[in-house]
């Protein structure tokens, strides 16, 4: 049973009955004929998930053809598909009419030196459609796919928008990531053209991307055209036959093409840490509907918002924040480090760009908590109204963290993923938030806890993530998987009948959940399987530790043939030494268990993340081990590793 943190913070009643959850609650009651109050909404939404994405559907009221039901064509997860008989286009709706918010900012983008951009809603779409029309004078034509080397920009949101709009399918990696990685993920998209930054910056360097560019020309055989993207300092001339992203500018007609419910959107990449990335293929349908109850419903995103995460366009969540356009919500990006000119640089932006929801993660909240920054000392953040974090658990103290330092305000722990390019579990205007946990599973989505026999666990006990019923953002398949056999591996092997996700989680009866870390690094000490989280939220506290990461390493002599060992990295200036090291031992044998004390606690500089700022149990627990580390090019700091493998074990005989 997991202990539950404390309550730090509580809805304003008020402010509750006023969010457009509750507009849809009672959109949804007068639908089906009885009151959806308190926790029935969500257990309607759950047990009778068709009429809950067609009152979803009709409340949020997309621009579409076609017929509206049937909602689903199945029950098997693996096959069924949503809305068979609709054909919309992302594009068009993320674009479209809002009249309130037609002449306020739509996108502010700016990076490192404080070039900044800003676009209205009407400036955006006309934008858009000028350059969807050029893509179409080029011949790129609906089902073909389009590939960026890109900045997180303005400029970026434009060539995403305009490709989707022409119904070709968009895939795009940061500018950081190697040649290598970039030709791993592209080429077997066989992409007919690719938008490429000309450079980018980090932390007041400068890097041209001309020599990245003309590697993936020439290991892209498929490409017909290169279209580049911002100015860059250095800016090299392109060749004459790769024009910029205004030349692409076209006049003339334009109507929305409506596409298929299912027809790709985005080709997301899993983060390569286990194996080569596989291409994860994303309809437009499920995206859009998916995108628009999260950010209506769990986050209660408007025209007056100002929405801004730290992210780059090789994630999921800059595709989960161009989304958010759809509900009129301006979208803040900022280019280069966080840290850059001034360590402040991300808290001043959000203040300086009045953003009301802020996205992050724990290892940037943490930094800020390091270097003895307060925010709300420093700024007036009178607009800021919710924090959202992911990418790794937050630790029970960082909730407490920014209530004491930010503000008062929720912080909503979102988790799900690139495989449905959304959440399982996420925010809830409505209720209480816990140190440590998200308040809410994701309305619609059946997301339960299994024992590895496949029963379902208590509220409190861990287990399995999966989902039991269909959803509209599972994946319309894997790239170069023709009979879904790959597929079907990915995310059905272990128990056939519902989607596994591949994450530990523990639920509770109120709704709340805990994410607790991946499967891949689940820890199996002496027969009992430890989530690494149930180590690391605890070891994470002491004053001095700046952040740890729990393993299992083999040691023959052992009993069960492995052993716990505990990487931490350790604040500045300060050193793991003996005292410290006994009463981290002490701590959890007495807050968890004799399990969860590791044998070995060892200090390093740094955990392995992967490009996408994700950090990796597996690539630690392959370098303690000596093995190879799968895909060693997706981390972005590989280096990391030599420490790790200091802690190699001989094998046995």
């Amino acid at each position: 049973m997991i202990a539950r943190g404390p309550v730090v913070w509580t809805p304003d009643p008020a402010a509750a009955r006023n969010c457009r959850l509750a507009a849809f609650r009672a959109f949804a009651a007068a639908r089906v004929g009885r009151p959806l109050d308190g926790d029935d909404l969500d257990t309607w939404a759950r047990t009778e998930w068709r009429d809950f994405w067609t009152a979803f559907l009709a409340w949020a009221d997309p621009l579409r053809d076609g017929a509206d039901s049937p909602a689903c064509n199945g029950d098997e997860i693996a096959t069924a598909r949503f809305f068979p008989g609709l054909r919309l286009n992302y594009a068009e709706n993320v674009l479209r009419e809002i009249p309130e918010a037609e002449d306020r900012p739509a996108v502010i983008a700016a990076d490192e030196t404080g070039a900044r951009v800003e676009l209205t809603r009407r400036e955006l779409r006309r934008r858009v459609i000028a350059t969807a029309r050029g893509l179409r004078r080029l011949g790129l034509v609906p089902g073909d796919r389009v590939v960026a080397v890109a900045n997180h920009d303005a400029d970026t949101i434009v060539a995403a928008l305009a490709t989707t709009a022409l119904g070709a399918t968009w895939s795009s990696v940061a500018p950081d990531l190697g040649t290598e990685a970039v030709l791993a993920r592209f080429a077997p998209l066989a992409p007919r053209l690719l938008f490429a930054s000309r450079g980018t910056q980090q932390h007041g360097r400068v890097v041209d991307l001309e020599e990245r560019v003309s590697a993936l020309r020439a290991g892209l055989p498929s490409l017909e055209q290169v279209v580049r993207l911002g100015r860059g300092e250095p800016a090299p001339p392109a060749p004459g036959d790769e024009p910029d992203l205004p030349a692409l500018a076209d006049e003339g007609d334009w109507s929305w093409p409506r596409l298929p419910f299912d027809h790709p959107l985005f080709i997301l990449f899993s983060s390569g840490t286990t194996g080569p990335p596989k291409g994860i293929v994303h309809g437009a349908g499920g995206t859009l509907l998916e995108h628009l109850k999260e950010h209506l419903l769990h986050e209660d995103l408007g025209p007056a918002d100002r929405l801004l995460f730290q992210t780059t366009a090789g994630w999921m969540m800059w595709n989960w924040q161009l989304s958010a356009l759809a509900t009129g919500a301006a979208i803040v990006l900022r280019e280069g480090s966080v840290s850059f000119p001034e360590p402040d640089s991300l808290w001043r932006f959000v203040y300086e760009e009045r953003v009301s929801v802020f996205g992050t993660s724990p290892a940037f909240l943490r930094y800020t908590e390091e270097i003895g920054l307060v925010p709300r000392d420093r700024f007036v953040l009178e607009r800021l109204r919710v924090i959202q974090s992911t990418g790794s658990a937050l630790a029970e103290e960082q909730f407490e963290w920014v209530r004491d330092s930010v503000k008062p305000i929720p912080v909503h722990s979102i988790s799900g993923g690139t495989d449905i390019v959304g959440c399982f579990v996420l925010g809830h205007p409505e209720r209480s938030v816990r140190a440590g946990e998200s308040p809410s599973l994701s309305l619609g989505l059946d997301v339960r806890a299994l024992d590895p026999a496949g029963t379902r666990c208590a509220p409190g006990d861990a287990g399995e993530l999966v989902c039991a019923n269909p959803f509209p953002s599972l994946p319309v398949g894997l790239v170069n998987d023709p009979d879904g056999v790959r597929f079907r591996r990915a995310y059905f092997e272990g128990f056939p009948e519902v989607w596994t996700h591949g994450d530990h989680a523990v639920f509770f009866d109120d709704g709340g959940a805990r994410i607790l870390g991946r499967s891949d690094g689940i820890l199996n000490v002496r027969g009992v399987r430890i989530g690494p989280a149930e180590i690391t939220r605890i070891v994470d506290r002491f004053e001095g530790v700046r952040e740890s990461m729990a393993i299992e390493q083999r040691a023959p002599r052992e009993p069960g043939g492995s052993r716990l060992v505990l990487l931490v990295v350790m604040a500045e200036n300060v050193a793991l030494e003996r005292p410290l090291v006994l009463k981290i031992k002490k701590t959890l044998r007495d807050e968890a268990s004799p399990n969860h004390v590791p044998a070995v606690v060892h200090a390093v500089a740094a955990l392995p993340v992967t490009r996408n700022g994700k950090r990796s149990e597996r690539a630690a627990r392959d370098a303690a081990n000596g093995d190879i580390v799968a895909n060693e090019s997706a981390l972005a700091n590989p280096e990391c590793l030599g420490a790790i493998r200091e802690i190699a074990p001989e094998r046995p005989g």
